[in-house]
């Protein structure tokens, strides 16, 4: 897929109530605190070289699923501690992010978010619709473009470029910021493909 050229006329494609989805895997703990879900979700406009998913530049239509399908899905696996949202870019769909959020810390789990945004602009008048309302649900939020002259893999860092940061909104996850960005990990899914995750490769699919 390539990055879309009309990324705000396809985000008014997705049905009020859905997420346009690249990706989600269970189990994760590569990804934050604990044992999480992941949602990928479609579309970005950075285009980063070095970027890790690529695939989830293009805002087209991928895998469109219910906010609360996805509720169903995160909670029926009682493994899942929390949710981290990735992508693509996770605040060009905050609206549904933020209801999806609300609705999973209602049922105790927590909930963080990566950004291409810095915490600022999402502050600001230009943040993208939604925006403070997603961060008014994030217990973590990790903000900042991935720059490739500024990648660190290390046990000692949580993030993959070393002008992000680490956002703890909620006070219980401050000696929870554990994880780190020379980890990964392998899910194989039910049809026996396999995504690739963690901060040193592409998150990818294949048979």
């Amino acid at each position: 897929m390539t990055a879309s050229k009309n990324p705000y006329l396809e985000l008014l494609e997705i049905p009020p109530g859905y997420l346009n989805l690249m990706g989600y895997v269970d189990e994760s703990e590569v990804n934050g605190p604990g044992c999480r879900a992941v949602i990928w979700v479609q579309g970005c406009l950075r285009e980063c070289p070095g970027c890790f998913n690529p695939d989830s530049w293009s805002f087209e239509i991928n895998q469109l699923m219910s906010v609360d399908a996805l509720v169903e899905k995160i909670t029926s696996n009682p493994r899942n501690e929390g949710v981290t949202f990735s992508g693509g870019e996770p605040f060009w769909q905050a609206p549904a992010l933020a209801n999806l959020a609300r609705k999973l810390k209602a049922k105790g789990l927590n909930v963080m978010s990566f950004t291409g945004f810095t915490l600022e602009r999402l502050q600001s008048e230009y943040a993208p619709a939604g925006s403070e309302d997603l961060l008014s649900q994030l217990d973590i939020l990790i903000d900042g473009p991935y720059l490739q002259s500024q990648a660190v893999n290390s046990p000692d860092s949580t993030v993959s470029s070393s002008n992000q940061r680490v956002h703890v909104f909620n006070p219980a996850f401050k000696d929870q910021i554990s994880w780190a960005s020379d980890q990964t990990e392998i899910h194989v899914l039910k049809d026996g493909s396999r995504i690739v995750t963690g901060y040193l490769g592409q998150l990818f699919l294949s048979d």
